[in-house]
């Protein structure tokens, strides 16, 4: 039947996340018990509190605002680090000369502490540009390095095939290179997005933008709300996963036309 499949894969799917829910019961249990009453809320609170504050959270327009915000000014930082390092990758690869002179800087860019950077860009530009500046330099050395990679496996042999068969540029990209580059931007896009998340909203506790998730989990730090704290992290990590599978589905659609 038409559900037997779907069925099959929640069921798969299920043991791993109730075994670790229960974990998380069995845990904040043996707190309470120790703590002896309701102060585990302050160090490890039931799933069922953190569902409720997320409950009450998303029924609020500041949640959703909150939301959509941090989506955008962290989408758009990726966006902007996978083209420039994509467009790195191939200058470096291309050119020994650029090699030499921009690589020291990526790997600069890759070694050094994030906080140092969110800090240096607050002074530079807005609060509310720190997110999406943190996440474009953060994913332009992981793409870089990963497409780099990518373009020197390619086998040379094919590239003097396409040069005997006078295909041009595009042709060549379409039919040799994306489809030999395709693991690798696959590979790229899931680090890519999660080390964005991570930069992206430990910028937004930094800074402080509004609204922001990164404001809202820094409120709840001030405040004690634990359990809120451990809502804001749960929608965190889900909006995280949610953008890596959309773009691994987007690339993995378009891929299926790169040697058509």
């Amino acid at each position: 039947m038409g559900w037997a499949k779907p069925l099959k894969k929640l069921l798969y799917a299920l043991p791993a996340p109730a075994f670790w829910l229960g974990v998380w019961q069995v845990c904040a249990f043996l707190v309470d018990r120790r703590l002896g009453g309701r102060g585990n809320e302050l160090l490890l609170p039931y799933p069922a509190s953190v569902w409720s504050a997320l409950a009450a959270m998303a029924g609020t327009g500041e949640f959703w605002g909150a939301v959509l915000t941090s989506l955008g000014r962290i989408a758009l930082g990726l966006g902007w680090g996978v083209t420039i390092g994509a467009v790195l990758a191939v200058l470096t690869c291309a050119s020994p000369w650029a090699d030499r002179l921009l690589s020291p800087a990526v790997r600069v860019v890759r070694a050094a502490p994030v906080a140092s950077f969110i800090l240096l860009v607050l002074l530079w530009t807005g609060r509310n540009r720190v997110p999406a500046v943190i996440a474009a330099m953060m994913v332009t050395p992981v793409v870089w390095d990963n497409l780099s990679r990518g373009i020197q496996a390619i086998d040379p042999r094919l590239l003097e095939l396409a040069r005997c068969y006078r295909f041009s540029r595009w042709k060549q990209v379409v039919l040799i290179y994306l489809p030999a580059l395709r693991p690798y931007i696959l590979t790229a896009l899931t680090t890519a997005t999660g080390l964005a998340w991570k930069s992206g909203v430990a910028a937004e506790v930094l800074c402080l933008p509004e609204p922001s998730l990164g404001q809202r989990i820094y409120y709840t730090k001030y405040y004690l709300d634990i359990p809120e704290l451990f809502a804001w992290t749960a929608v965190t990590v889900a909006l995280s996963m949610v953008l890596e599978r959309l773009l691994r589905a987007c690339v993995a659609r378009w891929g299926r036309g790169w040697g058509r």
